[in-house]
């Protein structure tokens, strides 16, 4: 699996010096980071992050399992503890993972589409693989709805299909070019 993060933060954080060391330390080398989008389609974190935020995509050169998915969620938990202000919250992270057929974000939220992992921790289903692209499924965030992070997603498969085909190479199996 491609593990691949979510960031919300109110436009001004320096996402550079403060979040993705923290990030790479442990999780791995970024090897995708998107551009900023605006984050318009709720208000729901303007309480606690303020008004003006932005949502980016990054994801990590080291590919994971779909378990790791939990620790993951906790890690960067701590993370956005850890750069938290007077107020809350600096940043949201939601992590998840690319595969072939689907992008999973990790959630401490229930919800009836979700899986329970363990630990707290839900399995979303956000978009699911056809015709070409990563589509979005009824419950979908409307900013991923909405297809802005789509050359980012592009982006983050060619490199998830690379990995894997690298793997394969070193292990001796068979080509997994066949893959959608």
């Amino acid at each position: 699996m491609k593990l691949l993060a979510a960031v919300l933060a109110s436009r001004g954080f320096d996402f550079e010096s403060l979040l993705f060391p923290m990030l790479e330390e442990r999780f791995g080398r970024i090897d995708h980071r998107g551009a900023v989008h605006p984050f318009d389609g709720t208000d729901y974190y303007e309480s606690e992050m303020g008004p003006s935020l932005g949502r980016l995509v990054v994801s990590f050169e080291p590919l994971c399992e779909a378990t790791d998915i939990v620790q993951v969620k906790l890690d960067t938990a701590a993370i956005e503890e850890d750069l938290s202000g007077d107020g809350g919250r600096r940043v949201n992270i939601d992590p998840g993972y690319m595969d072939y057929y689907k992008i999973i974000l990790a959630s401490f939220k229930e919800g009836p589409q979700k899986i329970y992992l363990g630990e707290g921790v839900y399995a979303d289903p956000i978009l699911l693989f056809f015709e070409g692209e990563y589509g979005p499924l009824p419950w979908t965030f409307p900013d991923f709805k909405s297809g802005i992070y789509r050359d980012d997603l592009r982006e983050i498969r060619a490199l998830y299909k690379k990995a894997r085909r690298e793997e394969n190479e070193k292990s001796g199996g068979l080509p997994i070019d066949a893959a959608p």
